[in-house]
């Protein structure tokens, strides 16, 4: 059985993705979130060792968001050549050193932070009605109970690229057109690519359809048995 390690936003709690593992072990395979609650402290780098520390005898990483950024580190981390399958996630660039976020996105964050640095929940970044076709509606105020406040300067750590991360066993699954520069890297770098009609959280929407397309895309790095 294929064992899948979800690496989740560490902007979003790890309810978001309850049904997304249901949906893998549907799917055949056992799946489980790794935990992205950061300590008083504790930055993008804690939680590069500490996910490190979970992927164990995972087979494939499925890493979503911002999640994106730091899975290649934890691969390399382990030392192991764990699948990666990025899903509508950030991207590091193929080498070189990179933030947790782009200039014009971190200049937004900072307007939003608080007087001690700490940023609202996710899910109040955005204006009214921004999440309609993002959060499902019977879920927004779960979600928005249960979202992180992390310090804004979490998006200013700063990391090198693996050297040849992205040219290891890698693939790439987007929900609509929200990260076309990564899917286009991805691409670029003769990963497989899936594009399914969705908004950024899709495997609330869809959780079942996102979990096959997982597996399809991951398939071929997978050992059979």
């Amino acid at each position: 059985m294929v064992r899948a390690l979800v690496l989740p936003s560490p902007l979003l709690p790890a309810l978001a993705y309850a049904e997304l593992a249901d949906a893998l072990t549907r799917a055949g395979w056992s799946a489980r979130v790794a935990a992205a609650d950061l300590g008083e402290g504790e930055g993008a780098g804690d939680l590069v060792q500490r996910w490190a520390g979970e992927v164990g005898l995972s087979d494939v990483l499925v890493a979503h968001s911002n999640a994106g950024y730091l899975a290649p580190l934890v691969r390399e981390t382990t030392g192991l050549d764990v699948p990666l399958v990025a899903m509508d996630a950030a991207l590091p660039p193929a080498e070189g050193r990179y933030a947790l976020a782009p200039p014009a996105l971190r200049d937004m964050l900072a307007a939003l932070a608080d007087a001690d640095g700490l940023l609202p929940p996710w899910t109040r970044w955005w204006p009214s009605g921004a999440l309609d076709d993002v959060v499902p509606a019977d879920r927004l105020a779960e979600l928005d109970a249960a979202c992180p406040r992390l310090p804004v300067a979490y998006v200013d750590e700063t990391f090198e690229a693996p050297k040849g991360w992205a040219t290891r066993p890698s693939a790439y699954l987007a929900f609509g057109q929200t990260y076309a520069e990564e899917i286009e890297a991805a691409r670029s770098w003769d990963w497989p690519v899936r594009v399914l009609e969705g908004a950024h959280l899709h495997h609330l929407h869809a959780p079942d359809e996102v979990a096959a397309a997982v597996v399809a895309l991951a398939t071929p790095f997978v050992p059979p048995g």
